[in-house]
């Protein structure tokens, strides 16, 4: 294999590293709105949550995840269940996240 070809979950990665909520400017994986990703045979399983259950942007965010990981060549379907447990706190975005909102 080419060292340089990604795996399927470093693509899936890459392509949640461009969704962002529209009020934030930091995209949902370093925010840390992600919390799994399983991919089975093509199949991806997504648990996500979102920084408040009552995020008016959660119906755009959820489908521009779904629809960028389902562009995807190796990818067949998207799975996104919403999950609120473990609750979300700022303590679970990246450094990079926290620099940019100010935070450190």
């Amino acid at each position: 294999m080419d060292s340089k070809e990604l795996t399927v979950e470093e693509k899936i990665v890459q392509m949640l590293k461009t969704v962002y909520d529209p009020e934030i400017p930091v995209n949902v994986f370093d925010l840390g709105l992600i919390y799994k990703v399983d991919v089975e045979d093509g199949n991806v399983k997504i648990d996500m949550t979102l920084t408040a259950p009552n995020c008016p942007a959660a119906d755009f965010i959820v489908e521009d995840v779904r629809m960028k990981v389902e562009s995807i060549d190796e990818v067949k379907s998207v799975d996104i269940q919403l999950v609120f447990e473990p609750e979300w706190d700022k303590d679970m975005m990246s450094e990079e996240a926290k620099l940019e909102l100010g935070f450190l």
